[in-house]
């Protein structure tokens, strides 16, 4: 009998192990996850992907880790030893990060649904606007190594990560992004710095430099104005069948004056300016409380002289 004839060996069966948690058909939940388990595919992977799918739900990866560019493990196979497994991926620079960050910034609706820890579909075509592909474009993107004796690339304990991988991008979506090089905390706080930072006036612009600023608030206003419209055009319930109605009081107009008479005599004119602050605005060289403090104390004489 040549080597050939022999059944392939089974893996060794371990308790404790990181388990799929799809039991049949495809792994990954979220868009992200099906569509990295698409890339990989079209990369010439997909009959070492379905072997390792086998491995992933039969809880064969012992230990997982990811971080920056980097993802380590260890899967179980035929022999005692579990087989050590690398799949490396190249981060983005802090320039491309930088420019990734401003385009995701720049629209609203991108940058409400991030620091909502949701990831907008949109976002592969502004990595791939910005010349940095969000996933692999070929296997030389990939740095794939297995310590088993099998040569070709990707093994079935390979695979098997790559499942694993999958479904730790379904649990958290920011995975993905930390593993091309930006996480979570630092993403977040670079688009709302980039939200809110208004434009910079330098010598040579002049004057520009305010305008650019303005041009950019009104922007920025109007992409949070059509995220509110997105947003809103979610909002489904029953309408108010008469408006009228809605806002008709519980008592007569007659009884609301009866008992409105009182407060007029006896209520600080100026009350709700002590309660609530105006706005910061100047009217004539004064501030806006001083002019409206003014108007209050003549109409309550006004009120007061009409009562008497």
């Amino acid at each position: 009998m040549s080597w050939h004839d022999w059944p392939p060996a089974k893996p060794i069966r371990v308790d404790g192990g990181i388990r799929a948690k799809s039991k049949r058909g495809a792994i990954g939940e979220q868009w992200w996850s099906r569509r990295f388990i698409a890339v990989l595919e079209t990369l010439g992977m997909s009959g070492r992907l379905q072997r390792g799918r086998n491995y992933a739900r039969k809880g064969q990866v012992l230990e997982f880790s990811l971080t920056q560019g980097k993802v380590t493990a260890q899967v179980q196979g035929s022999r005692p030893k579990p087989y050590r497994v690398t799949i490396g991926v190249l981060p983005l620079t802090t320039s491309q990060w930088r420019e990734v960050e401003h385009s995701l910034a720049s629209q609203a609706l991108f940058r409400a649904k991030l620091l909502a820890g949701e990831m907008p579909a949109e976002i592969e075509q502004v990595f791939a606007g910005c010349g940095t592909p969000l996933f692999p474009r070929s296997a030389a993107d990939l740095d794939m190594h297995c310590s088993c004796p099998d040569w070709e690339v990707p093994c079935k304990h390979l695979a098997a990560v790559c499942y694993v991988l999958a479904e730790a991008f379904d649990d958290d979506p920011f995975a993905m992004l930390a593993w091309r090089g930006r996480n979570r905390d630092t993403l977040l706080a670079a688009l709302r710095r980039t939200g809110t930072r208004p434009a910079a006036r330098s010598p040579e612009t002049g004057g520009r430099g305010r305008a650019e600023a303005d041009a950019a608030a009104v922007a920025m206003d109007a992409a949070d104005a059509s995220a509110t419209r997105a947003v809103l055009a979610d909002v489904t319930g029953p309408p108010l069948a008469q408006a009228s109605d809605f806002w008709s009081p519980g008592l007569s107009q007659a009884r609301l004056r009866a008992l409105a008479a009182p407060l007029v005599t006896t209520a600080v004119p100026d009350l709700l300016l002590r309660m609530f602050d105006p706005p910061p605005l100047i009217v004539r060289g004064k501030d806006l409380r001083t002019v409206l403090s003014a108007a209050y104390e003549q109409l309550g004489r006004h009120a007061g002289s009409e009562s008497s």
